[in-house]
């Protein structure tokens, strides 16, 4: 994703990593992991969406890099961990939302980090929670973009239909690869076409289910960001990740992260919650929720955007939110 023209003057310069790792995480996986910033500085963990969305360059970008020892990695199965879901031979029976939580920790651990702050947005705001409700002294702070807990009436406004109401024309795209029969349960037909091991089925189905997301994740199209999220390898993995843990719900209790919220898991963190008024993939319904659920963090409504990050309004807003816990 190309991002000089539009934020440019909203995020920081771009810089390069000063150390870069793959954590042996068990079950196989090799995860990648990076450090960039200061290495002196205040530690922050980047979690990205997805799942299976991987990180990218610009990502360094929302903290300033004298103020802050900046930690990006790719979770299972993605970006440049290994085994990549793109493989028909990848298992991912080890990739969960709980084999991630473990990562993270193991990770701060051998970083040799005390308490760091946390940043995700979209699933990278759902594994943050997950994170921060399992682990809260390891937590300083929470930075937070479009907000996504994987309640059922969450997934399926975007997966199963609700969405269609305002996208009919790109749902057709959504509804192509199903079998008219199928359509019912959407999440579950997509399942069978992703683990197919014939490129021919897997791929055009993880392409059509990567292009749906793309295309509705801005307030107005960004056709480059589309091109780039449907290359073959990259969507394969994104969508076999995506649909693994929406077919499972996460592996979490129904309305887990809010009512962990309410009961105050999260208490005593400070935090940021930033949220598009136009967010069509995750609307603002569950932000508010987790906001009346954690009314001790700041809530951000930006009027001009949608759920990307990569739009002005929100990224000037996280970049605000970074910028008043560096220190």
């Amino acid at each position: 994703m190309s991002v000089s023209a539009a934020l440019a003057g909203i995020l920081y310069p771009e810089i390069e990593p000063y150390e870069t790792g793959f954590l042996l995480a068990g079950d196989g996986q090799r995860v990648y992991w990076e450090q960039s910033g200061n290495p002196e500085g205040k530690p922050v963990v980047f979690l990205h969406g997805g799942p299976g969305g991987g990180t990218s360059p610009w990502h360094r970008r929302f903290f300033d890099p004298e103020a802050y020892r900046i930690i990006l990695f790719d979770q299972r199965g993605c970006g440049k961990s290994t085994p990549h879901a793109s493989d028909p031979a990848a298992d991912l029976r080890y990739n969960t939302t709980w084999h991630l939580v473990a990562d993270i920790e193991l990770l701060r651990r051998n970083l040799g980090i005390d308490r760091w702050q946390v940043f995700g947005g979209s699933w990278g705001s759902t594994l943050a929670l997950a994170y921060a409700q399992s682990h809260p002294d390891a937590v300083s702070e929470l930075v937070l973009r479009g907000i996504f807990t994987l309640r059922r009436h969450e997934l399926e406004w975007f997966y199963e239909g609700g969405a269609a109401a305002l996208f009919p024309d790109l749902w057709e795209d959504y509804l192509a690869p199903v079998p008219v029969i199928e359509r019912s349960r959407l999440i579950e037909a997509y399942h069978r076409l992703l683990t197919d091991p014939d490129p021919a089925v897997h791929v055009p189905a993880a392409q059509a289910w990567t292009r749906w997301e793309a295309s509705t994740v801005t307030l107005r199209p960004d056709p480059e960001l589309v091109a780039g999220m449907t290359e073959a390898e990259s969507a394969t993995a994104f969508a076999r990740i995506e649909n693994h843990y929406f077919l499972h719900g996460g592996w979490l209790r129904e309305g887990q992260l809010i009512e962990d919220a309410a009961s105050g898991r999260l208490r005593g963190i400070p935090g940021v919650i930033v949220q598009g008024r136009y967010d069509a993939c995750t609307p603002p319904m569950t932000a508010w929720d987790l906001h009346r659920a954690w009314p001790e963090a700041e809530f951000v409504m930006v009027d001009d955007a949608g759920h990307s990050a990569g739009e002005p309004g929100i990224a000037a807003a996280l970049v605000a939110a970074t910028d008043r816990f560096a220190h």
